[in-house]
């Protein structure tokens, strides 16, 4: 959870030792409860002030308190009352791998719910780690893999999949019908064995990072990094791929992923990549963070030029894809068909649309047509109710890209957003990409994803370090 949502809600993932032991792991957690709530290990010798945890299914209330580890001081890794665990798993029919949710309702009040059942997210069919798939390209596990943008541009270079997880199960149902079958419909901590490859590539959640909203330092998905790097020290390829927003490459987490990818045998270095010098239509900027234990880490040379930038070193390059080189072809009216679909806008809304100019955005509604709010705020926000100019790139395709007042998002002439295929071909998926999903879900996948052709460039460039090195040596993992 991040944001504010991450103040109300935490979801934590129960544990075969869980079900065996009856308590719940709060281990990552421990930010979420009152710091006063924790007391000494042995309840003789006093007790942390209580708080209530009113737990789905139990009539009455629990009152508990959270122990401390007598030799450290630091807060154990479950509520001290435990009796009423078993009850609400037996209740519920909670399982190892379901996830459970605790929702705060007050200063000391909260909720403790069933949140997903682990036999929701599960691959239909049996997943044999141990298979080979099918070719002779490098191997490469995707982790965090969303609908499959880093998977596919993978692909594209020839690589074989040997793995993709994801967590969300439209995403992996999207990764099954374009990428690979060889998905995994899980959170990462349920993975305990990682199958060999050359190659680690993923981008953990961002949401603690990112520059929208509000950053949470204690967001426990910013620490799902962690088992991105146990996969790390699991398989130990040869080189792994991180990306992230660009404010990951100034947090301490970032420093503290340097620390332990060095302390495995890796090379670091991150940058932050511009998609659109890479061929994407899209000025998207990503943290990329690659570790090398093959020699010094390096990037792709970008493939594109921002032809405001031209100069004697890079005037050989063909200028950046445009809003028109990617959906100038696409009707000016949604079909209803492969994603091209459109809301349905009041009367205001299209009178709101028909304002602006190309390039243009909010300051250019008439007063009588200008909400309050936007009245009231007199600075920034210069790319909310954007339009889209035909001849550059378009702004970051984001998950609500349908939803002008959320950003430049209005088509260059249509007075419309753009639609889910429009977004997702700035993203660079192909035409014929299956989207699997409900409209709002696929708008997630689609504003969540790793630019194909942005993948693709990075993975040919990894595809070259490995050949560089001759990689199939390394494959015979090391120790320590």
């Amino acid at each position: 959870m991040s944001g504010r949502v991450g103040h109300r809600k935490r979801l934590i993932c129960v544990t075969p030792a869980n079900i065996r032991e009856s308590h719940l792991y709060v281990t990552g957690h421990t930010d979420f409860f009152p710091a006063d709530c924790f007391g000494p290990a042995s309840a003789k010798d006093g007790s942390g002030k209580p708080i209530q945890l009113e737990v789905a299914g139990l009539a009455d209330r629990v009152s508990t308190d959270i122990p401390t580890d007598a030799k450290t001081g630091r807060p154990r890794r479950f509520f001290r009352k435990r009796a009423w665990v078993k009850e609400f798993f037996a209740k519920h029919g909670i399982k190892p791998g379901d996830t459970v949710c605790i929702e705060r309702l007050g200063p000391r009040r909260f909720r403790v719910s069933p949140f997903e059942a682990k036999d929701q997210r599960e691959c239909p069919s049996t997943f044999a780690f141990d298979a080979e798939p099918e070719g002779d390209g490098p191997r490469v596990i995707e982790l965090f893999a969303g609908c499959g943008g880093m998977a596919l541009g993978f692909k594209r270079a020839g690589f074989r999949s040997v793995l993709a997880n994801e967590w969300d199960r439209d995403a992996c149902d999207s990764l099954r019908a374009n990428v690979t079958d060889r998905v995994l419909n899980c959170a990462i901590q349920e993975i305990e064995r990682f199958p060999d490859a050359d190659v680690v590539a993923g981008g953990p959640p961002c949401q603690g990072f990112s520059n929208l909203g509000e950053r949470v330092p204690n967001d426990p998905r910013n620490q799902l990094w962690r088992h991105y790097f146990r996969c790390l020290e699991q398989v130990r390829p040869a080189v792994f791929v991180l990306e992230n927003v660009p404010p990951l490459l100034k947090s301490a987490e970032y420093q503290e992923m340097r620390r332990v990818a060095e302390q495995l045998g890796y090379r670091v270095e991150g940058r932050v990549l511009n998609a659109a010098d890479y061929g994407v239509p899209q000025t998207r900027k990503r943290a990329i963070v690659i570790g090398s234990r093959i020699g010094e880490p390096s990037f792709p040379m970008p493939t594109h030029v921002d032809p405001a930038k031209r100069n004697l070193m890079n005037q050989h390059l063909p200028a950046w894809k445009t809003v028109r080189d990617a959906i100038g072809h696409v009707p000016l009216e949604p079909t209803g068909m492969n994603w091209h679909i459109g809301r349905n806008p009041t009367p205001m809304s299209i009178r709101r649309y028909k304002c602006i100019p190309a390039g243009g955005n909010r300051w250019n509604l008439p007063r009588a047509l200008t909400p309050d709010c936007w009245i009231r705020k007199t600075e920034g926000g210069t790319d909310l109710f954007g339009r889209l100019w035909w001849d550059r790139p378009s702004v970051t395709i984001r998950t609500e890209f349908y939803k002008p007042e959320k950003g430049r998002y209005l088509h260059p002439v249509a007075h419309r957003p753009i639609t889910h295929l429009e977004a997702s071909l700035l993203q660079s998926f192909p035409e014929d990409f299956v989207f699997c999903g409900k409209k709002i879900k696929v708008g997630i996948q689609i504003g969540n994803a790793v630019p194909p052709v942005l993948a693709e460039a990075i993975a040919e460039h990894v595809a070259e370090m490995l050949g560089a090195a001759r990689v199939p040596q390394l494959r015979i993992k090391t120790v320590g």
